[in-house]
């Protein structure tokens, strides 16, 4: 058996990648990389006590080019007697449609593709040929794009795939273990791989996009790496990759802690316990925000969390996706502003403020004892009064300062083309059954201050302070 094979059995027992009986399909797109993977598997599989298969996706980006790695890998099946699964998909095509790079679409078909493999049982595993160096690669262009500890723990040695595709397996096919993407080279390095197809007298297939410095991650590889190697730390993909591995535990330890702490925040669906929030430390905190979001399908970055945190009573956020983050008492609520405007209604104390996610606004009430007429002061009995923020309800009427008349709400509106889900949810203050002030019109005019001070309304974006 060859060393590198014996550093890669080793790496698989470590991990428990693969099993005895596993049927294993072997991704390869014809580089080094990977048909060094299928060759070191083919030296493995009776160890092991492996089904072996290759599995190749035709990206059909550099013409008669890729069309020849697909025939490559043909031959290396025929003569290794390997059944080849082999699909052509226009990732170029795809990539307009979803609007992503072709670097991600090209993931994320192939992904398709072997969870679609993983998903109807005929295979196990499927193993990709990521290296050491890849894993470097990922660690630096995650740290650069801003990424927490999670994104530190880089490529993970095993991916378990989603127990929804099981309803597609054929009863009896489920192995020990669950389905799951392998990267068995994840602690060898890419310049050995080399070294060893020269050894054993086997070619590959060179893509010229691999060194298209457009692409990150190309940069990052032939330029910033080595000269980290130069001038900072000869092993620094080595000492990238321990971090990795450093990070994967330190995420496993915490993912079982948020795991049984989260339903004690997590009081329903898009509800968190500030109360309850505030006792835990910090890392805690924003551990279980993250996952709280996720839970939505929501994925923010540091800057959304922190300021998820630092919410005041009554205040808002705005959150990647559409959503935002309100918090009133001791409750935080994720609303998805997608969804059509329903009714809602906020108390509105004197002095005080109330968030209302549904227009992305705040309104303050505040005490003032100026004598400046404003349209936006109200009478000061009004501060005895209970005031609340909500919608206007059909049929409602309004007097703004500059008419001679109470007007439909309806109206006035259209009037000035307010139209839709927007005019659906403009919001008012009423008092009772009586609407005190309108957005955009200012206090009513027979309940606007008229000797002295009054209750001041302000408003301002959430995030606008």
């Amino acid at each position: 058996m060859h060393k590198l094979a014996q550093t890669a059995l080793t790496y698989i027992r470590k991990h428990d990648l693969l099993r005895a009986g596993d049927r294993l399909g072997i991704a390869v797109s014809g580089g080094a990389d990977s048909v060094a993977l299928l060759r070191l598997m083919l030296e493995l599989w009776q160890e092991i006590g492996l089904v072996l298969s290759i599995v190749h996706l035709n990206h059909q980006l550099r013409g008669a080019h890729s069309d020849g790695d697909e025939a490559f890998i043909r031959e290396l099946a025929q003569k290794h007697g390997l059944a080849l699964i082999s699909e052509r998909r226009d990732v170029k095509t795809y990539a307009a449609q979803k609007k992503v790079g072709i670097e991600a679409a090209a993931r994320e078909l192939r992904y398709e593709l072997f969870e679609r493999l993983l998903g109807i049982g005929t295979r196990d595993r499927i193993a990709t040929a990521h290296t050491l160096d890849d894993q470097a690669e990922t660690l630096l262009l995650k740290l650069a794009r801003g990424a927490g500890t999670r994104g530190l723990a880089g490529i993970y040695p095993k991916l378990a795939v989603s127990s929804q595709l099981s309803a597609l397996s054929k009863p009896g096919t489920k192995r020990p273990g669950g389905m799951a993407i392998v990267r068995p080279l994840l602690a060898t390095r890419r310049e050995d791989l080399r070294r060893y197809l020269t050894e054993i007298g086997q070619t590959w297939r060179e893509d010229s996009s691999n060194r298209d410095l457009r692409h990150t991650r190309n940069r990052i590889r032939h330029g910033i790496l080595p000269r980290f190697e130069r001038h900072v730390n000869p092993s620094v993909q080595n000492a990238l990759a321990d971090t990795a591995e450093i990070a994967r535990g330190e995420e496993e330890y915490w993912a079982e802690k948020v795991a049984r702490l989260l339903p004690q925040v997590w009081q329903s669906k898009g509800t968190l316990n500030y109360a309850q929030l505030e006792t835990l430390p910090l890392a805690l905190r924003r551990r279980l925000v993250r996952v709280a979001a996720e839970s939505l399908g929501l994925a923010m970055e540091f800057r959304h969390i922190e300021e998820v945190l630092t919410l005041k009573p009554e205040s808002g956020a705005s959150l990647p996706q559409g959503w935002l983050a309100t918090r009133n008492g001791d409750v935080i609520r994720f609303h998805e502003l997608d969804e059509k405007v329903s009714d809602y209604q906020y108390v509105l104390s004197v002095p005080g403020k109330a968030a209302v996610p549904e227009s992305r606004l705040n309104v303050e009430a505040v005490l003032v004892n100026s004598s400046a007429d404003s349209e936006d002061l109200l009478e000061s009995s009004f501060a005895q009064r209970e005031l609340v923020v909500r919608n206007w309800r059909p049929g409602e009427r309004f007097w703004p300062a500059h008419t001679k008349e109470l007007k439909k709400i309806k109206e006035l509106l259209q009037d000035r083309h307010i139209t839709g889900e927007e005019k659906r949810g403009w919001p008012v203050i009423a008092s009772g059954d009586e609407v005190v002030w309108m957005r955009g019109f200012g206090v009513r005019r027979d309940f606007r201050a008229k000797n002295g001070g009054g209750v001041l309304i302000r408003e301002f974006p959430i995030n606008g302070e």
